[in-house]
């Protein structure tokens, strides 16, 4: 195959000699790769056809197509076409019905008969597992491959064989561009919108495909919830096949193809009906390999991609904004668009994207206006001429962040085969940059200076005459004049800092203070002087930056954080106090207490997290009629006040406890403290309490608004029936009841805090049950003793103070 080369004109640039030189030299690759990949087309097919008929690998089938060769004296092609007219021609693509297999033995099932969802019509299972039903199939395959002209012919021999035998109802096959996306090489069981729809697929993170491809190992998708959740299902709807396999074409390099299978049968690939997928494609391999690499007919639109990877290789290397463009053609042959398919990495659209971002895309997507211009002319010429398009400076106007550009482009177009490469100069960079500058200094601040010392000229930029407040009419300041505008305080340190820059060509990187209309402003020069070769400075140049706003803020941060050091050791005191009283108000016995007959675990543990301290209490003393008063209390919030209003409650009720108080009268009382108290709003608190008669062994008890005793007995545990009343300080006049129960020898009753079983977040009831669940385990275990302790030891990371009693009735002796 040769290539007519069009010669450059008579005075061409060396620029243009030279990439004449690269497309005669790539046209000539290209023609000797095709020569190649046609005779290793033949190969393949030739090495598939042995492997099939007689189950050799890949290698042995390369090694007796030479010995056969040699003994007959054939070159190696000429036996491989023997070996391919050895295989019977057929009239159509589509091979005939799998032929049923001989039935079962007595007992098992008929080889057409599926076992279950992926067991497939026709298998076997008489037989060594997967290789009998398997092995008809993979002939067939080999025998349709040598008809086959393309992938889309590869993939309707895949999915008629495989139909009947696993199920396979659709076959789509996808090769890897050079920007990396995937475009749909062939199909088959696919409606043409449906493919149309996923022909190209960008490289997107959840495409099976891609990752099949990627990570050189199949991707398998039974199940459909699971799967709609990692990647993009291919179906309109997607749940038109449940199951699918997507499974990389073998290659010596990277893989660069994939063939999915797709089924409407729902369920998992059994370990026979993957091998025999898997082997489809090892066998298909090679031709697949062999399309890619002659740049074989696919589906319309598709690039070759051998021939744009070695044009994507040479752009990789040049200097400048280039690219290659495909023609995309009507079905008269006119030009409606052109495709980038190759990208040097200095190229930029309008919008930003740069190199591989813009391959795939079209020339009236990325600069819509072009069409119908004398560039479009110009293209439409090279093409059909082959003469170097070199257009006269155009303006063209982009719309970027909300509002029109104008940019002037130089565009030049050589034909390479039947595509062009373009190349461009953007004349108004340097314009664009300088504004650019301007609006970073306006930003940013800061403005620019340079001082020539040899001559006196003295350079600002206008942002540095908006940072000193100056008129620009009146010049801007020389370096020896620049500690007069500085602040008497800091004129001392500036004017050292410039003598060292002037005399030695130390750099300067120093803040100082000048005064403006607005007042005092905080101002930062960083300059750097350039010297001669005795080293005496020559030229200096830097900026100058406005840093009030910085200063204001580090001072508002610095009285923050003198405000939170004081506002931390306040609380932190508070906390020790809150706590030493706390200690001094409930001291924990280290052993259980015995109190009319009655054995009382105690465990109190303030919050693992927080600088206060809450309000949960207890009581249990004896009363003078040698009953025993029962309180456990959780007053509403931490710190000093909590500990105060506990302190009130507690001995407020023990008090009137002792003077014979009834326990309603208690509480009802106790309510009314709280509502007139001097804090607004009033503190609130709940409560449980009770009183033990030893002789009868009763215990009343009343409540407010305080969660409910759980009684553990016999082996179970259940939550007491909780009588009338509402929290304390909640509302006046408030009504609170009794209830009275009869505890008996080997009870355990606990009264609680809130700590022990609230969770952010959690329903109470589920704490409520965890409770009792862990009593009853711990005293299964053996730990009855240390009950309360261990309960309120086992919330770790409590964020709420804990406070338990343990009242156990000791069994008769």
């Amino acid at each position: 195959m040769t290539h007519d080369v069009v010669p450059p004109d008579e005075g061409a640039s060396p620029e243009v000699l030279a990439l004449a030189k690269v497309v005669a030299r790539l046209r000539s690759e290209i023609a000797d790769l095709e020569g190649v990949a046609a005779s290793t087309a033949v190969l393949e097919r030739a090495k598939g056809v042995l492997m099939a008929q007689t189950g050799i690998s890949a290698d042995a089938a390369y090694e007796r197509l030479l010995e056969r060769a040699a003994q007959r004296g054939r070159t190696l092609m000429e036996e491989c076409w023997l070996a391919l007219g050895q295989v019977r021609p057929r009239r159509a693509l589509r091979p005939p019905a799998v032929p049923p297999l001989p039935p079962a033995p007595a007992g098992g099932r008929a080889g057409n008969e599926p076992a279950g969802p992926d067991a497939g019509a026709g298998r076997r299972t008489d037989g060594p597992p997967g290789e009998d039903w398997r092995r008809p199939l993979l002939p067939r395959i080999a025998e349709g491959l040598a008809e086959a002209c393309d992938e889309g012919d590869v993939a309707e021999l895949l999915r008629a064989v495989l139909a009947d035998a696993v199920g396979v109802d659709a076959v789509m096959i996808y090769t890897v561009s050079a920007a990396g996306s995937l475009e749909l090489a062939g199909h088959a069981g696919v409606d043409e919108e449906l493919a149309d729809q996923w022909r190209h697929v960008p490289p997107l993170s959840g495409v099976a495909a891609l990752e099949a491809i990627a990570a050189r190992h199949a991707v398998w998708l039974e199940d459909p919830a699971e799967d709609a959740r990692r990647y993009l299902l291919i179906g309109n709807p997607p749940e038109r096949w449940p199951s699918r396999a997507w499974i990389p074409v073998p290659s010596d390099g990277l893989a660069r193809a994939a063939v999915g299978f797709l089924r409407s049968r729902p369920g998992p690939f059994d370990a026979d009906t993957r091998a025999l997928l898997s082997q489809a494609v090892r066998l298909c391999g090679a031709l697949l390999g062999a399309f890619g690499r002659t740049g074989g007919a696919g589906p319309e639109g598709v690039v070759a991609p051998g021939v744009v990877e070695q044009v994507q290789r040479i752009l990789d290397v040049l200097s400048g904004p280039a690219v290659l463009l495909t023609p995309l053609r009507s079905t008269t042959g006119e030009i409606e668009d052109y495709r980038i398919d190759a990208a040097a990495p200095e190229s930029v659209d309008v919008a930003g994207r740069r190199g591989k971002e813009l391959i795939g895309r079209k020339i009236l997507e990325t600069y819509p206006t072009v069409a119908g211009t004398a560039l479009w002319d110009g293209y439409q010429d090279t093409l059909a001429t082959g003469a170097v398009y070199e257009g006269e400076p155009f303006r063209y106007q982009e719309v970027g962040a909300g509002f029109p550009h104008e940019s002037v482009y130089s565009v030049r177009a050589t034909r390479l085969g039947e595509r062009l490469v373009v190349s461009w100069i953007r004349h108004d960079t340097s314009e664009r940059e300088i504004r650019r500058l301007a609006d970073m200094q306006r930003l940013g601040n800061l403005g620019w200076a340079g001082w020539n010392l040899t001559t006196d000229r003295v350079v600002w930029s206008d942002q540095v005459y908006a940072i000193f407040d100056r008129d620009a009419a009146l010049g801007p300041i020389g370096l020896e004049e620049l500690p007069r505008y500085v602040l008497p305080e800091d004129q001392p340190g500036i004017g050292a800092a410039v003598r060292r820059l002037l005399s030695l060509g130390h750099a300067v990187n120093q803040s100082f203070r000048i005064s403006t209309a607005d007042g005092v402003r905080h101002l930062r020069i960083v300059v750097e002087a350039q010297t001669d070769a005795g080293g005496t400075p020559i030229e200096v140049h830097g900026f100058f930056q406005d840093v009030t706003a910085l200063r204001d803020a580090e001072l508002a941060l610095r009285e923050s954080e003198r405000a939170v050091l004081v506002q931390r050791g306040m609380l932190q005191a508070e906390r020790a106090l809150a706590a030493r009283l706390q200690a001094t108000l409930l001291p924990i016995s280290e052993q259980s207490l015995e109190l009319a007959g009655l054995c009382v675990g105690v465990a109190c543990t303030p919050a693992d997290s927080g600088v206060n301290v809450g309000g949960d209490w207890y009581s249990a003393i004896e009363l003078p009629d040698k009953s025993a008063l029962f309180v456990v209390g959780d007053v509403a919030g931490h710190g000093l006040a909590a500990v105060g209003t506990m302190a009130q409650l507690r001995f407020t009720a023990k008090g009137m406890a002792i003077t014979g108080s009834a326990l309603i009268d208690v509480l009802r009382r106790l309510n009314n403290l709280l509502l007139h108290t001097d804090s607004e709003p009033s503190a609130t608190a709940t409560m449980v309490i009770g009183r033990y008669e030893p002789e009868r062994r009763r215990l009343t008890w009343a409540r407010a608004g305080h969660l409910p005793p759980l009684l553990i007995r016999g082996g179970r545990a259940r939550f007491l029936p909780q009588p009338d009343g509402c929290l304390l300080g909640a509302a006046r006049d408030s009504a609170y009841k009794q209830a009275v129960i009869d505890l008996l020898p080997g009870d355990r009753l606990l009264l609680y805090t809130d700590g022990l079983v609230e969770e952010p977040g959690e329903d109470i009831d589920l704490g409520l049950d965890r409770l009792a669940k862990d009593a009853l385990r711990l005293l299964r275990e053996g730990v009855g003793e240390e009950l309360a302790r261990t309960l309120a030891g086992r919330r770790l990371a409590n964020r709420d103070d804990i406070c338990v009693l343990d009242i156990h009735v000791p069994d008769e002796a």
